[in-house]
């Protein structure tokens, strides 16, 4: 029988070693926290967005970093897969909007114990609150571990599978990377992905906490656009976040570690030509005449924006209505559509959903996710040079690559 050791009890740790389990070998997962799946209690604000409904090749598209790696592992277990193991393991899932996919509880705490009840029941030994210091070889192949406590345990693979260096407090801190270093892997720098960014406009402090629906955005670097989204926000007391500032984050850390200047231009009516905003706002003049401006675009914006959008476009916040120019109306609907804001860095990596960077995948098999430099090496989850945008991507990601190091590391017989 197959000796199978798991580091890490996320997500893709606990799939890769119920895989591995399932297919006959004896396995132990090792976890240096107190309970397994800590970070997953935390997905989708406690809600554990499992996976999206999309179908394969449009979730591969959302795997913006080295996403065509993932072709293999998630086409022989995909996001229909996922649910089905799930419902199996008594978890009833949904679809929400955006091809989401929950647990019908919305409690990220089913989606944890499901996986741990399928750990125990197929016999995994769990060591929890044992963290792994290094991965042993002989003759130049994986021959087990060494814990942090002294303890050596023997095994004929080992999957490395512990997470990224976002939410360190939930146990990932980045210490697969330097095991990975040991053996000869290369780690591409680190970034943080979907991560709040901050920005050098204050005014943003007034309006903390209003959220935008239906807003577009555009991610500027050195004046060329670079990306463009199209949803949610919200501003928070040091600058922006939200759905599709979290999904914008990656390119918006790239450029500013390219030294670029950076940007995030808003339109605020995306819906409307220039002419209809134009005329909305005549429209709306026409039935606040006799106030100041602050007070007739009450209907057309939330009231913590206006005197900032005012502000934007030069105008006085106090001057009646009949009173402003053409040139003047026009400077504010300019603004409405092109409200831009200065992104001076992102937030730290501690804070990121997801770690960008990790080991490289030029040297990771993408069928089995065995190493191509140490035989009985398998990689699995964030420790991958592997992310995506926000929706049940990431999750999806790390599921199928476990799926993929515990079936492969049993099968091969390398």
């Amino acid at each position: 029988m197959k000796q199978i050791l798991v580091i890490g009890a996320g997500p893709a740790g606990m799939m890769a070693a119920i895989r591995a389990a399932e297919n006959g070998a004896a396995v132990t997962l090792l976890e240096k926290m107190k309970r397994p799946g800590r970070k997953m209690m935390i997905t989708g604000k406690g809600r554990c967005n499992i996976t999206n409904a999309a179908d394969v090749p449009e979730i591969i598209r959302n795997i913006h970093g080295n996403g065509a790696f993932l072709n293999s592992s998630m086409r022989a277990f995909d996001n229909q897969d996922v649910m089905e193991f799930f419902r199996q393991q008594g978890v009833p899932v949904k679809v929400e909007r955006g091809n989401r996919v929950f647990p019908v509880s919305d409690k990220a705490q089913d989606v944890v114990d499901a996986m741990v009840h399928r750990l125990h029941e197929l016999g995994v030994r769990i060591e929890l609150e044992m963290p792994v210091a290094d991965i042993l070889l002989q003759e130049g192949r994986v021959a087990g571990v060494r814990t942090k406590s002294g303890a050596h345990y023997k095994a004929d693979a080992v999957i490395l599978a512990v997470g990224g260096a976002s939410y360190p407090g939930t146990g990932s801190t980045g210490d697969g990377y330097e095991m990975a270093r040991k053996l000869g892997h290369t780690v591409v720098p680190l970034r943080p992905s979907l991560v709040p960014l901050e920005t050098e406009e204050e005014w943003v402090k007034d309006v903390q906490g209003l959220s935008l629906r239906n807003v577009r955005a555009t991610l500027l670097a050195g004046g060329e656009k670079v990306q463009e989204m199209f949803g949610e926000m919200m501003f928070t007391h040091f600058g922006v976040t939200g759905p599709i500032i979290l999904s914008m984050s990656r390119r918006a850390a790239k450029c500013l570690a390219e030294g670029k200047f950076v940007e995030l231009e808003l339109n605020l009516k995306p819906a409307l030509t220039p002419e209809k905003l134009d005329a909305r706002i005549q429209r709306d003049f026409g039935q606040h005449i006799r106030k100041s401006l602050k007070n007739g675009l009450l209907d057309l914006l939330p009231h913590k924006l206006i005197e900032p959008v005012l502000d934007c476009a030069y105008l006085d916040p106090e001057k009646p209505v009949h009173q402003v120019t053409a040139e003047e109306r026009h400077r504010l609907a300019e603004t409405l559509q092109h409200l831009t804001l200065t992104i001076t860095k992102t937030r730290p990596l501690a804070e990121a959903i997801v770690t960008a960077g990790g080991v490289s995948v030029r040297e990771i098999n993408p069928k089995t996710m065995e190493s191509k430099l140490v035989p009985g090496l398998y990689f699995a989850g964030e420790v991958v040079d592997v992310d995506a945008y926000t929706g049940g991507y990431n999750l999806q990601a790390a599921f199928s690559m476990g799926n993929a190091a515990g079936c492969w590391s049993v099968w091969n017989d390398d």
